[in-house]
């Protein structure tokens, strides 16, 4: 008896002291932060993730490019360890950078250019509390970024000139709008999955317009497309390659472009490796 019960005691001691040693504290990135301004722009407060890279203390002045990223609150920390990692000493493939991360609040509204009902499929969504609603704001929205919220990380950020701008679907649409409309903002631009769908491929048609045989563009951009669910057969896919097309014939000066096709991948998988091959592509000459 006296034996058993020793026994459970030194049972106990062991257990305790394996908690001890696997104790569990929660993982807080120590370069990241969260924070929330009013924009007079919008009207509105918004939500903007900021990742810093880890600052080495004899290099405290040393500048960093900016990803301005849409859909924050989705991809932010997915880019953070992109970015991370890539530009760590053992893979050195293009250089630290600041991720400035922008979460949502009106998606459709922020990232639409022109107001419009018509959905994917080309009919009219007349529901009264369609996702479409409301739409149209992408102007707007841009001077946000430009007139508030470069300003805001320039001035609190070693920042260098350079400027990556970066969207998904609604996001992917939007960056070439800006590239369109605004090219001046940024130097390189990514659209994954854009929805050129939207307002009878008002965009594409805009890119049309646009950009003119030999015209001077000088910025990089990386587009893709994966399988949307249709197959090939997907507006998605058809109006990228469209897009592809237009920018190969008419040789324009100085843009540095390179389209992907993920057949293997979904609408919401097609960032992960999207992503991944847009920084690449953007720094394929970079050397430190």
């Amino acid at each position: 008896m006296k034996l058993c019960y020793k026994l459970s005691i030194v049972l106990f001691l062991v257990f305790v002291f394996q908690l001890k040693a696997q104790q569990v504290e929660s993982y807080k990135p120590v370069t990241s932060v969260s924070i929330t301004f009013y924009s007079k722009v919008l009207k509105e407060y918004r939500k903007i993730y900021i990742h810093y890279p880890a600052v080495d203390s004899a290099y405290l002045d040393r500048r960093f490019p900016v990803l301005y990223l849409l859909d924050g609150e989705s991809h932010f920390e997915m880019l953070s360890q992109y970015t991370d990692y890539l530009s760590r000493w053992d893979v050195n493939v293009i250089p630290k950078m600041i991720v400035v991360g922008i979460a949502n609040t009106k998606r459709t509204r922020d990232l639409t250019p022109t107001e419009s009902i018509i959905n994917y499929l080309g009919q009219p969504d007349t529901v009264k509390n369609s996702w479409m609603k409301p739409s149209g704001g992408n102007k707007q929205f841009l001077q946000f970024i430009h007139e508030e919220l470069i300003p805001y990380v320039d001035a609190n950020y070693n920042t260098q000139p350079f400027k990556i701008f970066g969207g998904h679907s609604f996001g992917g649409l939007a960056t070439i709008h800006c590239m369109l409309t605004q090219p001046e903002m940024f130097n390189a631009y990514i659209a994954i999955s854009p929805s050129f769908w939207w307002d009878h491929q008002y965009v594409l048609k805009l890119a049309d317009k646009k950009l003119k045989k030999g015209a001077a563009v000088n910025k990089i951009l990386f587009y893709s497309d994966a399988n949307e669910g249709l197959s090939d057969k997907s507006t998605y896919h058809t109006n990228l390659l469209k897009f592809d097309s237009l920018l190969t014939k008419r040789s324009l000066i100085g843009l540095t472009h390179l389209y992907k096709y993920y057949p293997t991948e979904t609408h919401m998988t097609s960032p992960m490796v999207g992503y991944y091959d847009a920084l690449r592509f953007i720094y394929k000459d970079w050397k430190e």
